[in-house]
């Protein structure tokens, strides 16, 4: 892949981000481009950034959405058939549903996207990209940087869930924190990541900062251990691209099953201390 266009705005009072310089920059750029479509980073900068410009191009928004696709669209009213939207997916009313959002009066259509939903493609080098330097200057009034940023508190996080290549996640079904050691020693054995479903962070079970899926963080593993996890759509929006599916479950009707490679009916408390004790037996 490649960029055709760079636009560079280089100026030390344009670091740390503040939102009323780039705000201003970043309006007037999409007003002189007039582009389709803009896409956000569902980060702290973009969810803070895009809705100030949606509302400043006086367009619409779609917020977290964990699912990107163009299409065409009959609007009934009209009687009229629009090319080449963007279908802005993401679940909604609690995971029940996939709402797909298009806006067809007017544009750019907008929206933020969580981290991990797009894979990394492969850059090629020899792509020639235009590169346009914007005047700061010219852009942004001296009273947008009337905020000055004193100091910076950067926390870090132990967790990585994005870059794990195994993850042994637990859903309500584990039934307590305690069980949840039990997954933690698989996913160490393993040399992966333990994550949660929303209702196991809900119950307290394991941290918000390990939870998957529309209102965690998205994962790409090579393995998925889903353990206890019934498979709402707010969950399996952030976990169905991994590799391989393991569900241990028993419920054979969990949802989860149906997007899993391997499904292991049986009692959590009987299975994962099973797998523990194998792997340990047969690792090198």
């Amino acid at each position: 892949y490649g960029v055709d266009k760079i636009f560079i705005a280089d100026d030390k009072r344009l670091e740390p981000y503040r939102t009323l310089p780039h705000s201003s920059l970043a309006t007037h750029l999409l007003k002189q481009e007039d582009p389709q479509i803009v896409l956000f980073g569902a980060t702290s900068v973009g969810r803070d950034l895009a809705p100030r410009l949606a509302s400043a191009l006086n367009c619409g928004l779609t917020a977290d959405t964990t699912i990107l696709d163009i299409g065409d669209h009959f609007v009934k009213k009209e009687k009229k058939e629009y090319k080449d939207l963007l279908y802005a997916i993401r679940p909604a009313f609690g995971g029940s549903i996939m709402a797909n959002i298009i806006n067809w009066d007017q544009h750019p259509q907008m929206a933020t996207v969580r981290e991990g939903v797009m894979k990394k493609e492969i850059f090629d080098k020899n792509y020639n990209s235009e590169i346009v330097e914007m005047d700061v200057n010219s852009l942004v009034n001296e009273e947008d940087f009337v905020v000055k940023i004193i100091e910076r508190h950067i926390e870090e996080s132990d967790v990585n869930l994005k870059e794990a290549p195994i993850i042994v996640a637990g859903g309500y079904g584990v039934g307590s924190k305690e069980n949840f050691e039990r997954l933690e020693e698989l996913a160490e054995l393993l040399g992966g990541e333990v994550g949660g479903s929303r209702a196991a962070v809900d119950a307290g079970f394991i941290d918000h900062n390990r939870q998957i899926g529309q209102t965690g963080t998205t994962v790409r593993p090579k393995l998925y251990i889903a353990a206890g996890i019934s498979g709402a759509i707010q969950h399996t929006a952030g976990m169905q691209d991994a590799s391989m599916i393991i569900s241990i479950n028993n419920d054979p009707e969990a949802p989860i099953n149906s997007l899993a490679d391997y499904v292991i009916q049986g009692d959590l408390g009987v299975v994962i201390p099973k797998m523990i004790k194998f792997y340990k037996a047969n690792a090198k």
